[in-house]
């Protein structure tokens, strides 16, 4: 596959940006995209310039690091993929790609590819814990019994993996997905309750305190989520602050 590639380049987060092109040809179908970024890295790196930086680490889709905004979608054209996962058999011989960091305020960027998204760890170390007596004999987690349903949607908002793909995809940068399945992977069940009442408070506080924006209901954030986390989630997350409020 011969592909003409329009990356950010962008050397820190003080200087402006631009779009630069490059040509690359020898690409295989069968290549991850960032399988193809190594190969233009290893391009530019023999010619004397400087690679495109990007982040990724476990290439497997369970870190989230290796986020991307590829043609105007986060993680590229397929779904329920990170970037790593992309599989160049998803674009055309000779097409022109675009690719762009994730572009939020909360998500500034440190170099071209790469943004700096600790506003994700902020918010969890807010409030994303739960207390456990480890005094005497302590019951095992095992024993105590949780209801299927409830289980099942806890592992299910417990999959989040933190990429951002949803604000970056949220045309009000909202972090309501993401939160939400993190309020909503403690507060489903039992060992969750005891902070339940400070944890959303906190958490919402610290997403806001971070100048993310509202959730408007546009439902593009579940989308694009490589995890797939439902809006329900959301849904769960508002009726936790309610009754938090309520408490308080």
């Amino acid at each position: 596959m011969k592909l003409t590639l329009k990356v950010w380049r962008q050397k820190n987060s003080k200087e402006k940006g631009k779009i630069e092109s490059y040509d690359i040809d020898k690409i295989s179908p069968d290549m991850s995209f960032l399988e193809m970024m190594d190969v233009l890295n290893e391009k530019l790196t023999i010619e004397g310039l400087d690679p495109v930086a990007f982040d990724h680490d476990c290439r497997e889709g369970i870190c989230g690091s290796c986020s991307m905004f590829i043609n105007g979608e986060a993680h590229g054209p397929d779904r329920l993929v990170t970037t790593c996962q992309l599989h160049m058999r998803k674009f055309n011989d000779g097409e022109t790609i675009y690719i762009e960091p994730f572009r939020a305020k909360t998500f500034p960027v440190i170099k071209d590819l790469v943004v700096d998204r600790s506003s994700f760890d902020r918010i969890q170390h807010a409030g994303g814990f739960i207390s456990v007596n480890t005094s005497g004999n302590t019951q095992d987690a095992n024993s105590i019994p949780i209801e299927k349903q409830k289980a099942d949607n806890a592992f299910d908002a417990a999959t989040c993996i933190g990429c951002g793909a949803c604000v970056a995809t949220c045309k009000n940068s909202s972090a309501m997905l993401f939160v939400s399945a993190k309020v909503s992977q403690y507060a489903l069940l039992p060992q969750g309750k005891i902070e339940a009442t400070d944890r959303v408070l906190n958490m919402v506080k610290q997403m806001d305190d971070e100048g993310f924006g509202n959730c408007t209901n546009t439902g593009a954030c579940e989308v694009e989520c490589p995890k797939g986390i439902s809006l329900e989630n959301i849904a769960r997350l508002n009726r936790e602050f309610i009754k938090a409020k309520i408490k308080s």
